[in-house]
């Protein structure tokens, strides 16, 4: 094979046993690699109705045929698992370079099965691998168990673990790699905590071998020259990071407020805006392998209360521990951030949950005696954080995310989730093809499956009238398509905003020799897709979980450029669905199935 290596690696946990077997090629020519492969793999092996945290579930670590490559910003892998946050199929995407350290240690993936019955870590050097005792790393955080495991085994290892907040199983709860990169959301991390799986540390010393190294050069080349001219990829998120999107959303009325409740205007979005970032805090830029963007941002606070430094905070994070509880305090949104890092968890859930939390205090639905919050308070942030990891006092409520804690005091209708995730930085009442992009995700509260932001405010590939609904399902059809091939090749999402379906399917043919058309290409992203909606509905979910808030569907937006719009979900889903060869209660027809492969 060429771009895949051919091999997976199965650990039982449960009985120690560590076995290679060849990768199934024909599911890797249907479903590419890293979240589609993944996705095949979970599927085949694990029944739906499974508890995510129970010993039956696994863990699968998936990189692509492009992971590792010249191919532009081909750093990514993803986790397939079910997750313990909703209980939908996730599969949580990373860069960094531990993806590209799996593959030259010849390895396309790894399943994780059962349970140990105490804590270790997987050591894998090459085509060796082993598990080793990890009880002195239990209760340490992220950047103490790296730095302690490439002391134990090799300084250019690579390092993907877990921090207090995985092993107390937070249900948001993060897999971080080389300190800042996290596979972030649905909580893979408490899966890996459930089993008692500390860390999987890599040392590779092996290549990839591509099918036509000069066609494929070419492609690359093409595709990097097209990702270093354009404006976001070459210019905007290089100098200013994600962070660049606070300005943009809130000019644009698209920036959540105080758990979406109030106009998506935030007034001091500049003090947490990405130009003030850069300006005040930032040392430099960094990129994931083989990437030419280099959109991370290091950064140091260098006194104060907050004083602190690392990587971040993306626009994600800004917005959730910003404008979304009404603190423009950067310093304090940086340190929440930073912890998350070193403890494990997800911003975005951390913020939303918060979030949630404060409204209900607000409202007298939570009382005072029980947890006293305010917004705008950065020191509280930075507190709950903290406890949420260790589920100290309000923190164990918090660590069920808003969808638990809002339903446990009676009011669900105050999590701001899709499926019970946490919805991330865009107010849809004033992105009506965002609405319909968080309320199909198969994985819950999503942006990054379908980023519909990017015509509807960025105006690319070209813009769309955000307000309107029409032709919002066949633009977003595609986009979660588009997506779902990006994370299987193993590229970044981002490479999307400059280059689209023919750089891909180039790439991907050069390197693999799977020589099929872009639109066979594209079909496979449709698969996947389906593939996973599959699952989604054998685990129970079904139309009625295709949907969004009711603040978002019934509470006109309160002010702003789109003041007094609601949601039109209902012109848009059943068309969606037609879209997608699926009958009116959103299941795939066996007509669609069989075109796909899936029947």
């Amino acid at each position: 094979m060429f771009g895949w290596q051919g091999k997976i690696l199965r650990v039982n946990l449960s009985d120690g046993s560590i076995k290679p077997e060849a990768l199934n090629e024909e599911w890797a020519h249907q479903f590419i690699g890293a979240r589609g492969l993944g996705t095949k793999y979970f599927f085949e092996e694990v029944d739906p109705q499974v508890d995510p945290l129970s010993p039956k579930n696994k863990l699968i670590f998936m990189t692509g045929p492009l992971t590792g490559t010249f191919a532009s910003s081909a750093g990514r892998f993803n986790v397939v698992t079910k997750g313990p946050l909703n209980g939908t199929i996730a599969a949580s995407n990373s860069g960094g370079y531990w993806g590209a350290e799996l593959k030259y240690a010849g390895w396309d993936g790894i399943i994780i099965e059962g349970r140990a019955d105490r804590p270790v870590y997987l050591y894998i050097y090459n085509d060796q691998a082993e598990l080793r005792c990890a009880e002195e790393l239990w209760g340490k955080n992220v950047f103490e168990t790296t730095d302690m495991l490439k002391e134990a085994t090799d300084e250019e290892a690579k390092v993907a673990c877990i921090g207090p907040a995985g092993e107390n199983l937070v249900k948001f709860a993060c897999i971080m790699n080389e300190y800042h990169r996290a596979a972030g959301r649905s909580g893979v991390g408490a899966v890996m905590g459930s089993k008692n799986l500390k860390a999987i540390v890599v040392r590779g010393t092996g290549s990839i071998k591509v099918d036509n190294p000069a066609a494929f050069m070419q492609a690359c080349q093409d595709a990097r020259k097209k990702l270093r001219e354009h404006e976001v990829t070459g210019e905007g998120l290089g100098a200013y990071g994600t962070n660049i999107l606070v300005n943009i959303l809130n000019e644009h009325g698209g920036l959540p407020v105080k758990n979406f409740s109030e106009a998506a205007v935030f007034p001091n979005a500049e003090k947490i805006s990405g130009e003030y970032h850069a300006e005040k805090y930032l040392v430099r830029n960094k990129g994931c392998f083989g990437c030419t963007i280099a959109c991370g941002r290091v950064t140091n606070i260098p006194q104060g209360r907050f004083k602190s430094s690392g990587e971040g905070p993306e626009y994600e994070a800004t917005w959730t521990f910003g404008s979304n509880l009404a603190i423009d305090d950067f310093e304090a949104i940086c340190k929440a951030n930073f912890l998350c890092n070193e403890l494990g968890l997800d911003p975005i859930t951390m913020g939303g949950t918060i979030s949630c939390a404060t409204e209900l205090v607000q409202r007298g639905i939570i009382p005072r005696t029980v947890a006293d919050l305010r917004w705008g308070d950065g020191a509280m942030l930075v507190d709950l954080v903290r406890k949420t990891a260790y589920r100290e006092g309000f923190g164990d409520e918090l660590a069920e995310g808003s969808y638990r804690l809002a339903e446990k005091y009676g009011h669900p209708e105050f999590s701001m989730t899709v499926k019970k995730q946490e919805l991330p930085a865009y107010d849809p009442r004033g992105l009506q093809g965002i609405g319909l992009n968080y309320a199909t995700s198969n994985r819950g509260g999503c942006h990054v499956r379908g980023y519909m932001t990017s015509p509807e405010v960025l105006g690319l590939p070209e813009r769309v009238d955000p307000d309107a609904t029409e032709g919002k399902p066949a633009l977003l059809k595609t986009f979660q398509d588009l997506t779902a091939l990006c994370d299987s090749a193993g590229i970044c999402l981002f490479t999307t905003f400059a280059i689209g379906l023919p750089e891909i399917a180039a790439q991907l043919r050069t390197a693999t020799g799977l020589n099929i058309s872009d639109d066979e290409y594209l079909l496979a992203g449709e698969r996947i897709w389906n593939l996973e909606r599959l699952f989604n509905l054998k685990a129970g979910f079904s139309k009625k979980d295709d949907t969004l808030p009711p603040r978002l569907l019934k509470d006109p937006m309160p002010g702003g450029p789109h003041k007094g719009r609601v949601v039109e979900l209902d012109k848009m889903l059943p068309e969606y669905y037609r879209l997608r060869g699926w009958n009116e209660e959103g299941v795939p027809t066996q007509e669609r199935l069989q075109q796909l492969g899936l029947a």
